[in-house]
């Protein structure tokens, strides 16, 4: 009878090791330096929205919006981590995989960007 690695939680502990999970991802994805590119252009967009005017409304779909960002990029990462691990060599598979996951990165600021671009133009020229 083979036992766990490590005892699941339960309960409220459960709560507190999945935040704990999660904190640890958000570290580990702050070494990746289009993470903190993202992150950078966040805080430049709410700022930028501060600066002319943007609703609670605006403010919500783009954070909605960065946070879907941050999320996929987390995803690409994890992908790239697994295809590194699994197949160090060159294929096409893990190549195809890594692209995948630059691309929906891609989509995801194109989308943010092109809300944000919209918005602050209608501010701006209203």
């Amino acid at each position: 009878m083979s036992t766990a690695p490590f005892e699941k939680k339960t309960g409220i502990s459960h709560f507190f090791a999945a935040a704990s999970y999660s904190r640890d991802g958000f570290l580990r994805l702050l070494q990746e330096a289009a993470f903190r590119q993202e992150l950078g252009f966040f805080v430049a967009i709410l700022l930028i929205f501060l600066l002319v005017g943007a609703s609670a409304g605006e403010f919500m779909v783009v954070t909605v919006l960065f946070l879907a960002l941050f999320a996929i990029e987390a995803i690409n990462t994890a992908i790239e981590e697994l295809v590194d691990r699994i197949s160090p060599e060159i294929s096409s598979v893990g190549k195809h995989a890594k692209d995948l996951g630059s691309f929906a990165v891609l989509c995801t600021i194109l989308s943010a960007s092109l809300y944000a671009l919209v918005t602050v133009a209608m501010h701006l020229f209203a």
